[in-house]
C-alpha cells in the first residue's frame, strides 16, 4: 500500500465543479439518457421486500415504459439473497442480469466462513452477479491482508458471477482511503468497484466517484486490466446520471460508457430517466404517477 500515492484533493473537487457545470444537449442528450437506463441496476434492499414486490420490479427491468418498446432494459436487478431465486425466474430468457447483495450486507461484520457459504448460495440460486461489502473495521486499523484476503475468497466462492467489490466511501474518511481501498479491492479480483451500499451517508459523491475512476485508470495502467465502476445511492434524477456520464466520458473515455463497466445502484433513478425521455420525444412532462413505482 506505501506503492500507492496521495490524492490531491483540491483538484479532485476543482475538477468535478469543472465537469459538473457541462451540459449536453438534443441528439446527445437522448443518447445518455438511454444509456444510463441500460446501465442502471434496478434496486431494492429494504427490510419489507416482499416477493410481489420484487417480481413486479424484474418485470419492470425487462420492459421499463410498457408503452414504449424502444425503451432498453435495465442492466440488472439487485435484491437480498432471498429473493434471487424469485428475480432469477422472472428474468430468465432476458437480458437482464440477476445481482445479489453479499456477505452480510451492509455491515460485512460476520465470520469469513458465512460470507462465502452467502456467497455460494446466491450463485446458486441464479445471480449472475455478487455484490460483497468490504470489512471497513480491518481497512481502517490497517489489517489490509485481511481485507484482501476476504475479497479473494469470495472471489472464488462466486465462481463465474460478476463481483462487484463495495468500499462504503463514506466510512472510510479520506479520498487516500478511497484509492487505497479500491487499489486493494481491485488487486484483489474485483470486476467492479462500488462506492457504497446506500445505507450510509454520504453515499457516491461525484468526487469520490471520480477518485475511484482514477484509480481504475491508473490500475489499468499497471496491470491491463479493465475494472468496472459502480456509484450507488443518492443518484435519483436523470440531471445527476448524466454528470457521472460526463465524469465517466472525460476520465476513463468511451470505452466505459457501456454496462459492461458502469453501472447505477438506484432505485428511484429510472422512472426520473423514463420522464426525460417522454418529454424529449413528445414535449410533455408525464406525472411521475404515470411510471409504475416498482
Amino acid at each position: 500500500m506505501r506503492s500507492v500515492g496521495p490524492t490531491d484533493e483540491v483538484m479532485v473537487e476543482q475538477r468535478v465543479a469543472t465537469l459538473s457545470t457541462r451540459s449536453i444537449k438534443g441528439e446527445s442528450k437522448k443518447w445518455a439518457l438511454r444509456a444510463a437506463v441500460t446501465m442502471t441496476d434496478l434496486t431494492t434492499l429494504e427490510g419489507m421486500d416482499t416477493v410481489g414486490k420484487v417480481r413486479q420490479l424484474s418485470h419492470k427491468a425487462i420492459r421499463p415504459d410498457p408503452t414504449d418498446p424502444s425503451i432498453p432494459s435495465v442492466a440488472a436487478v439487485c435484491v437480498y439473497p432471498n429473493l434471487v431465486g424469485v428475480v432469477s425466474e422472472v428474468l430468465r430468457g432476458s437480458t437482464v442480469r440477476v445481482a445479489a447483495v453479499s456477505t452480510y450486507f451492509p455491515s460485512g461484520q460476520a465470520p469469513l466462513d458465512m460470507k462465502v457459504s452467502e456467497t455460494r448460495r446466491v450463485v446458486a440460486d441464479g445471480a449472475d452477479e455478487v455484490d460483497m461489502v468490504i470489512d471497513r473495521g480491518a481497512f481502517l486499523s490497517g489489517d489490509y491482508r485481511k481485507v484482501v484476503d476476504e475479497i479473494e475468497a469470495v472471489r472464488e466462492a462466486a465462481g463465474d458471477a460478476c463481483l462487484k467489490v463495495i468500499l462504503e466511501t463514506g466510512e472510510l474518511g479520506s479520498y487516500d482511503n478511497v484509492r487505497k481501498a479500491s487499489m486493494l479491492a481491485m488487486a484483489a479480483g474485483a470486476d467492479f468497484i462500488k462506492t457504497s451500499t446506500g445505507k450510509v451517508q454520504p453515499a457516491a459523491t461525484l468526487a469520490v466517484t471520480l477518485v475511484m475512476l482514477e484509480a481504475i485508470r491508473d490500475f489499468r495502467a499497471m496491470t491491463g486490466r479493465a475494472v468496472g465502476m459502480k456509484p450507488a445511492g443518492g443518484i435519483s434524477t436523470a440531471k445527476q446520471a448524466i454528470k457521472w456520464l460526463v465524469v465517466l466520458n472525460e476520465t476513463l473515455g468511451s470505452d466505459w460508457m457501456t454496462p459492461d463497466r458502469f453501472r447505477f445502484g438506484a432505485s428511484s433513478l429510472l422512472n426520473d430517466l423514463l420522464m426525460q425521455i417522454k418529454w424529449l420525444n413528445t414535449g410533455r412532462y408525464q406525472s411521475a404517477d404515470y411510471f409504475t413505482k416498482a
